[in-house]
């Protein structure tokens, strides 16, 4: 049985053959592997931006667009991604997001412009957001009590991926001499990743009716307190806090490692490693899950919006060295991606009902990626206008705070809270 009301038009049902433990550390590992590559994939190309600029004779504008313009692929596909699953299995549609990013990552050395290398990022974005709902429906069916811990997993998988992609990316276009190179070794690993994935994880875990994971579940009428669509007061106001984080985070990704190479001077591999230093901070992402599933995760969400506000403050108002940076950037992986991310994700899904987690998991998509998809041309604009001083005060700084209005609006008795003295004893 497969999430929402399309469930009946299923292929085939989940084997009813419960999966051992090492089944299922077999295949969410595999699942954790394929989404490192996924931040991997995505990752490389910002280190790389001021040698593609450079090559194309792109201005900055047109580099943050390509840059986070991506994510609007990941946007746009988060919606129907979970109708597709309720037809296709969520296996399959994880196997298809592979496929379709790593083919979008080899296109892009062969672009000829900015406008089919436009198309080619959109693609990649495209199949990295099939990955990321499906993956997200996955966690919040099977790890229905835990689904934040497990985030959290995914989370350092990811982080790992920022970490481990500039590094490598840089690596190979500096031993190899070009910028394209890390594109084809990257959609190569990428379509390796599919085929680990067809054979080791187990369709009993990404087929799992809600609930049915560790841990079990609960009966449906004791989420009576919880709105029956998918489009409520908490939705909503989990959309105004995914809105600013998706501009907030993506808005210093995208062209962060521009700022440390062409305002502060550094070398091409220091700010690689800043970019590294994000994904490390990144990796805090499992304690924020695991605090996601014990504390209110509207305070927990307000203290990252107001950690990141200040960590973007000392980032472009005051360090200068590289030293400071890497520290700065590390901090801005563990407030923005590590709290803010990690716990966005989830609480959009404690925002609907148990059979709605893939709709939750599409809404999540759809409110965090499109501003993140214009969070680069904006970072740009307000560069040319105010320099790269102000940018980082309106879009980095001041910006987050509003992501407490949001928060304002969440009412967490209305929500699937997990049960916290249960929650403890696993």
């Amino acid at each position: 049985m497969i999430d929402g009301p399309l469930a009946k038009a299923a292929p085939a049902a989940p084997s009813p053959t419960p999966l051992t433990r090492a089944g299922v550390a077999v295949g969410f590992a595999v699942l954790c592997v394929s989404y490192m590559v996924n931040a991997m994939d995505r990752q490389v190309f910002y280190p790389l931006l001021p040698e593609i600029r450079a090559e194309f004779g792109f201005s900055l504008g047109q580099g943050g667009l390509l840059a986070t313009g991506f994510t609007l692929g990941m946007a746009l596909v988060g919606l129907p991604t979970s109708y597709l699953m309720d037809r296709l299995g969520r296996r399959s549609v994880l196997v298809m997001s592979v496929v379709v990013y790593s083919l979008g990552t080899l296109a892009i050395p062969f672009a000829a412009g900015f406008a089919d290398m436009g198309v080619y990022r959109l693609l990649s974005g495209v199949g990295e957001g099939m990955q990321a709902t499906a993956l997200y429906a996955v966690i919040g069916a099977y790890f229905f009590h835990r689904r934040a811990v497990a985030a959290g997993v995914v989370g350092v998988a990811f982080g790992a991926g920022v970490f481990l992609g500039p590094l490598i990316g840089n690596g190979l276009a500096g031993t190899w001499g070009g910028w394209r190179d890390p594109f084809y070794v990257f959609a190569a690993v990428g379509l390796g990743i599919a085929l680990l994935v067809t054979a080791t994880v187990s369709r009993t875990m990404t087929e799992a009716v809600t609930g049915s994971g560790p841990g079990g579940g609960t009966p449906a009428d004791s989420y009576d307190h919880v709105p029956a669509g998918p489009y409520n007061r908490n939705t909503l106001g989990m959309g105004v806090v995914c809105a600013v984080t998706g501009l907030v985070n993506y808005g210093f990704l995208g062209l962060y490692p521009t700022f440390l190479r062409e305002h502060l001077g550094l070398g091409a591999g220091q700010a690689a490693l800043a970019v590294s230093c994000f994904g490390f901070g990144a990796m805090t992402a499992l304690p924020a899950g695991w605090l996601g599933d014990r504390v209110d995760q509207r305070l927990l969400l307000a203290v990252g919006f107001v950690a990141t506000s200040g960590t973007a403050a000392l980032t472009y108002q005051y360090a200068t060295s590289a030293p400071a940076q890497y520290a700065l950037a590390f901090l801005m992986g563990a407030f923005a991606s590590g709290i803010l991310f990690t716990n966005c994700t989830t609480a959009m899904q404690r925002a609907v009902r148990p059979e709605l987690v893939g709709r939750g998991s599409g809404l999540f998509m759809l409110t965090y990626y499109v501003p993140a998809a214009f969070s680069g041309l904006l970072f740009a604009r307000l560069v040319d206008a105010l320099g790269w001083g102000g940018a980082g005060l309106w879009q980095l700084t001041v910006l987050p705070l509003l992501g407490l209005a949001g928060l304002a609006l969440v009412d967490t008795s209305r929500m699937v809270v997990p049960n916290r003295a249960s929650a403890r004893g696993r």
